[in-house]
């Protein structure tokens, strides 16, 4: 039995950042609705022939927004009904296929009144009796299941909302049915505890923010004194600061440049090469989520086949004696799971190549200010980066993938157990270090991997994406293959009168250069250099009527290549971007079309040298081209500040005392760090300002709101929504985000 908790969207507030135990509540199908329909509906009177006035009712079907999806589909229409004593018309919408978000444009007449001596009786009715009526619009989702189509929701309007004028438009959040939820004791089905984060924002126009966006992404000196070190220092949770900081930095390019200030300011701080990035500390956090933005492709390419496998297979490898079954051998188990790590440790320290840029550029940062600070210590700039790449990317990937898109579904207790003990061991050998104080059965299995091999492995991986696109191609003399395989090319048109057709092609990509072959092993066709690939960027569709191609743009022409499908062409555009992306003459613009019958298909111009006509992807891997809103990050950030204004005054406090009483630190401003109080001031003192002009629009948004609100208008449809949570298994403590 499904049950939820559903709480009420203006009670959300009050349990903001709370612990709270919420009685669990039956799931009905007929009272779990969503989404809203837009209905306009006209009055009007009709004179017939014999000069009777009737009245018709035109209800105007228009929109749907925010519809469920039932059973992995969403096939929506509207049945529509007009309402009263002695009358109940339906008529339908076409069903819309495959949309959540159906546009119906559909018109329906309903007869209001008619004259007292037409002979229907379901038409006797008054005309003072219109109030009476009401409209009936129910959302169903059309099933090919035998058990009948799935209400989606409905609303009843009351025809007394036309008034004198006759004419009413509005918006209409989605009701359950009136006899939908059935009667059960609540008591009987339990409770689950929740701790709910709400965030509610109202964007303003984006010059609203220039005062505040520009402070957040101009670096001060020191870093301890920009805008962004002191979002971090007042918020309670550095994660908290983290997530808006890292989707502003990242939508305005400037990510890199960030991270590499504070965690720079980090490493000048640590004093033990030991326990560097080791603390919960802004930067780990703003790495942390940068990794999940930018890394999301890379995981699912290197370990999802891996991790898909060993869920698959359920193979025992159980290695504590005291919870080994009686039917297991321990020596099997072992090989098992060592089996496993092994396979998962080769894919992991052979995937290099593939790391997204932004993280090899974030990475090469640590590892360089690492190095610096720390130079007796040979092993800090392996250290610096394997603390973020395995201790918090990998390793934790492979411990809950669910989280992480791997699975759908967190893993039953028996693989999830394999999975624990295989991430233990890809941490402990990503470390580099022999882990201490660990169980007795682990430190024997750590043993099988106590080789040269293992750790040399780790620092050519931990060396390639820490220096990837520092180095010259060239300086390599013997070629590095990178990625091979077969794909599909259309001839490039190098003999003018040449027929340009498609032709299955073997292609080997090189850290020299990019070849195809007629096949394998064969002699080269043709070959690239490395140097002279200026963008690698998608090809519409509409250019062959093919799928899954993709462009290798060089000085005289370009390259239109088809993989066999889209993940192997996204994972072609990233290496071919990832060791092209330092090239001088790369393109800030090209074509996304071909160019074909005398014109580029996207921009219509007839030169084949014309510029192009849409920006390059600027070098991001195609799976972090993210869709931020730069202004409703700064929202986000603005509503932080302004909630922990007390702090940012207090910090405003520490800095004065710092300034003018250089002896023991007060404790109430210990938690603070500070290393230029005079600029730190400063700084505060204009986001404060920022801050509190910001405060006054949303103080006269509001006012104006609550004056402008009309139920059941445009600007405010009716119905209460409550934010609900379903329950498939039993739950301790959840967090939600809404």
């Amino acid at each position: 039995m499904k049950r939820k908790v559903a709480v009420k969207k203006e009670d959300l507030q009050k349990y903001h950042g709370k612990d709270t135990w919420f009685q669990l509540q039956p799931v009905s199908a007929d009272s779990e609705v969503q989404g809203k329909v837009h209905l306009e509906l006209r009055l009007s009177e009709v004179i017939t022939d014999s000069g009777a006035i009737n009245h018709k009712l035109a209800t105007r079907v228009l929109e749907c927004q925010g519809l469920p999806i039932v059973n992995g589909q969403c096939d929506p229409y509207a049945a529509v009904s007009l309402l009263g004593p002695s009358r109940s018309e339906a008529k339908k919408t076409k069903v819309k296929r495959k949309t959540n978000n159906p546009q119906f444009e559909e018109v329906f007449y309903f007869e209001v009144t008619r004259p007292l001596s037409y002979t229907k009786r379901q038409f006797d009715v008054e005309e003072e009796d219109v109030d009476k009526l009401a409209l009936r619009v129910d959302l169903w989702n059309a099933s090919n299941l035998k058990f009948g189509d799935e209400f989606l929701g409905g609303v009843r309007v009351p025809l007394r909302v036309l008034g004198q004028a006759g004419v009413h438009d509005a918006w209409y959040y989605l009701q359950p049915r009136e006899n939908g939820g059935k009667s059960v004791k609540v008591e009987e089905l339990g409770s689950l505890r929740l701790n709910i984060v709400y965030t509610e924002d109202h964007v303003f126009p984006s010059e609203h923010y220039t005062p505040l966006r520009d402070l957040l992404l101009h670096s001060a000196n020191p870093v301890s004194a920009s805008t962004a070190h002191i979002l971090g220092e007042v918020c309670r949770e550095k994660q908290e600061a983290a997530i808006p900081l890292v989707r502003l930095f990242l939508h305005y390019g400037k990510i890199v440049p960030f991270i590499s200030a504070i965690a720079h300011a980090e490493v000048n701080r640590t004093q033990d090469p030991n326990t560097i990035f080791r603390g919960n500390s802004l930067t780990s956090k703003c790495i942390d989520e940068t990794m999940k933005l930018a890394g999301m492709h890379y995981l699912q390419v290197t370990l999802k086949p891996i991790i898909d496998e060993i869920c698959t297979e359920h193979k025992p490898c159980e290695i504590d004696p005291v919870k080994l079954k009686e039917s297991e051998n321990l020596d099997t188990n072992r090989e098992n799971l060592r089996h496993y790590v092994d396979r998962i440790f080769n894919v992991i320290t052979t995937s290099g190549v593939r790391c997204p840029t932004v993280m090899c550029d974030i990475f090469f940062s640590l590892r360089e200010s690492a190095a610096t600070r720390f130079q007796v210590d040979q092993d800090v700039r392996y250290t610096a980066v394997s603390s973020f790449i395995f201790l918090r990317f990998f390793a934790p990937a492979i411990l809950s993938p669910n989280l992480f898109h791997l699975r759908p579904h967190h893993p039953d207790p028996a693989t999830s157990r394999t999975l624990t003990l295989i991430s233990k061991t890809i941490q402990t050998l990503g470390s580099l270090a022999k882990s201490k104080s660990v169980k007795s059965y682990m430190a024997a299995f750590y043993d099988y991997f106590n080789e040269q091999k293992y750790a040399d492995a780790v620092k050519n991986f931990l060396d390639l994406i820490s220096t990837s696109g520092k180095w010259d191609q060239k300086s390599i003399e013997t070629p590095i293959m990178l990625k091979e395989g077969f794909m599909i090319k259309r001839a490039q048109g190098r003999n003018r009168f040449g027929m340009k057709n498609f032709k299955k092609r073997w292609f080997r990509l090189t850290n020299h250069e990019f070849t195809y072959h007629k096949t394998k092993g064969e002699g080269a066709l043709c070959s690239i250099p490395i140097e002279n690939i200026l963008a690698v960027e998608r090809l519409e569709e509409e250019s062959f009527k093919m799928k899954n191609m993709f462009q290798v743009i060089q000085p005289e022409r370009a390259l239109y290549i088809q993989a066999n499908n889209c993940v192997e062409a996204r994972d072609w555009i990233d290496i071919l971007t990832k060791v092209s992306q330092c090239n001088r003459k790369r393109l800030s613009t090209y074509h996304p079309s071909a160019y074909l019958n005398g014109h580029w298909l996207c921009c219509k111009l007839s030169a084949d040298t014309a510029p192009g006509c849409s920006p390059c992807t600027g070098g991001l891997p195609a799976n972090i081209q993210l869709d931020v809103d730069g202004d409703r990050e700064t929202e986000r950030i603005y509503s932080l500040f302004s909630t922990y204004m007390t702090k940012l005054i207090k910090m405003q406090e520490a800095c004065g005392s710092k300034s003018v009483y250089d002896g023991p630190e007060q404790e109430e401003y210990s938690t603070f760090v500070i290393d230029d109080p005079q600029e730190t001031y400063k700084t505060l003192k204009l986001i404060v300002s920022a801050v509190q002009t910001l405060e006054q629009q949303h103080t006269k948004y509001k006012r104006d709101k609550f004056k402008k609100t009309k139920i059941g208008s445009q600007e405010h449809p009716i119905g209460d929504k409550s934010f609900q949570c379903y329950i498939r298994q039993q739950s301790e403590s959840s967090t939600y985000s809404i």
